[in-house]
């Protein structure tokens, strides 16, 4: 299981205008931590320099605890981002190779087995995010991003889309990170949440939950102490989600 420490600054080309600031944070080995922070403060920008598909102008952002250079990371997009000329199957084996068994494993557990062979327009909005989950996982990442990928989706599928990816999660224990508007689904899932400021982003504050085996999520007052701790963090920091904090 790997951690990560940040320590970056960045700017975005060719305005030059300053999206990350100072910020310093530890993301600890085979827990959920959950960023949280205002529209257009650079959530998305931070995930993709973790992913290294963006480099920061200052600062590192360093992998601790891995057995290779380069871990295995899994992406899920606020968009599923599926080939719309390939089956689920095709689109899973793009990551992890043609008739790999991890691709009817993880389909199976996904319940989408008998959507092997369907092309994403012959599938819901629901269903190619269980696909884009599904390519995450397949080839067991050490490390797991997650951008909003819930956020246009019904209540009842999204919440049934989180139980499925918890469940893939706890089965491979990966470092996960991901970037959220819904502090109700922070709470029930992370074992660390960041709150960021406004841009130039840092982070301005972090609560740690302790989570029982199954998660908040699952747990059978876990909606309760949820709201409870919600109501006590807000009330202490009542502008915390709009990136101050007093």
């Amino acid at each position: 299981m790997i951690s990560i420490a940040l320590n970056i600054n960045h700017k975005a080309y060719p305005c030059g205008a300053e999206v990350i600031k100072g910020l310093v944070g530890h993301v600890q080995p085979g827990k959920i931590t959950a960023i949280i922070g205002p529209s257009g403060c650079g959530k998305s920008t931070l995930l993709n320099m973790i992913a290294g598909l963006e480099h920061a102008i200052e600062g590192d952002i360093r992998f601790e605890n891995q057995d290779s250079e380069t871990p295995r990371i899994g992406y899920i997009f606020q968009t599923p981002r599926l080939m719309p000329w390939l089956t689920t199957e095709e689109n899973l084996a793009l990551i992890c190779g043609k008739n790999n068994p991890n691709i009817k494993d993880t389909l199976e557990a996904m319940g989408m087995l008998d959507k092997r062979h369907s092309y994403p327009a012959e599938l819901s909005g629901g269903m190619q995010r269980r696909v884009s989950i599904a390519r995450a996982f397949v080839y067991n990442p050490d490390l797991l991003l997650l951008d909003e990928p819930f956020t246009s989706l019904d209540a009842p599928t999204a919440n049934q889309l989180r139980q499925q990816l918890l469940a893939l999660w706890q089965r491979q224990q990966s470092t996960m990170v991901f970037v959220t508007h819904d502090i109700r689904e922070a709470v029930m899932l992370a074992d660390e949440i960041w709150f960021m400021s406004r841009s130039p982003t840092s982070i301005i504050h972090t609560v740690n939950i302790v989570q029982p085996p199954e998660r908040l999520l699952n747990s059978g007052d876990g909606v309760i102490k949820a709201e409870n701790l919600i109501t006590t963090l807000l009330s202490r920091h009542p502008d915390l989600l709009s990136g101050t904090i007093k």
